[in-house]
């Protein structure tokens, strides 16, 4: 394995967790990451491995919403990396609704994908980052974490979870030197705003969400983010 820094992603092939991978594969990083499609992870392999020859590249299919998917990607990084320096729990899934009407099972495939695979990926890896008395974990919660909004649905009791598990995170991990950051961004450039007819303008950039993680990365040690809102300039939508 290549002497590089490695940063874990997981939800790494699009959207924010893609614009992650790739900025900090360009800051030298060996990355590894995982998402449901096959051939979006073919794609990304291929497509780190040629643009970064220097660096790891870890890109595996797993289903966020699996225990054993996620564990099993766990197993994997630990053979592959010597340390890991950050933890990035960036899968998730949207699925807009109301609690009185959502179909049976919405909250389950959200409390499944958006919290406990955050919960199992970042307890699989602890240790490591325990031993080594440093490291950070971003969690990606959202705007829908600190308030309920219309049609949040169990989406946004799955995101005030994720911000709990980061708070309760942060505390015990604070005497090992391990940062713990709640990201919390309104409306992002993703697919999952695909169809919508509203402009640009009216929506984050991933990569302004990855450049957020790396300017809180390279924060002295003795300076700790526990909690950021990213919101698009003119407003939640």
């Amino acid at each position: 394995m290549k002497n590089n820094k490695t940063i874990i992603v997981s939800g790494c092939t699009k959207g924010i967790g893609r614009a992650i991978c790739k900025l900090f594969a360009g800051e030298g990083f060996n990355v590894a990451g995982y998402a449901r499609n096959k051939n979006d992870i073919e794609e990304m392999n291929h497509s780190f491995s040629k643009q970064f020859p220097q660096q790891t590249f870890l890109f595996m299919s797993a289903d966020a919403s699996i225990k054993d998917n996620v564990l099993n990607f766990a197993e994997q990084v630990k053979s592959t990396f010597g340390t890991i320096e950050i933890i990035v729990n960036n899968a998730g899934v949207f699925i807009p609704g109301d609690l009185i009407n959502e179909a049976d099972g919405v909250i389950e495939k959200l409390i499944n994908t958006n919290v406990y695979s955050a919960y199992y990926l970042t307890r699989a890896l602890l240790l490591n980052l325990i031993e080594q008395k440093n490291g950070n974990v971003f969690n990606m919660c959202s705007v829908a974490s600190l308030k309920a909004y219309e049609h949040g649905g169990s989406y946004s009791i799955s995101k005030f979870a994720l911000l709990g598990f980061s708070k309760q995170l942060r505390e015990e991990l604070k005497p090992h030197h391990i940062k713990v950051t709640a990201i919390m961004p309104g409306a992002t450039l993703t697919e999952s705003w695909s169809g919508s007819d509203l402009p640009e303008s009216r929506f984050i950039k991933a990569d302004d969400v990855a450049k957020t993680i790396l300017s809180i990365y390279q924060l002295s040690d003795y300076t700790d983010v526990e909690e950021i809102v990213i919101r698009p300039q003119l407003g939640d939508l």
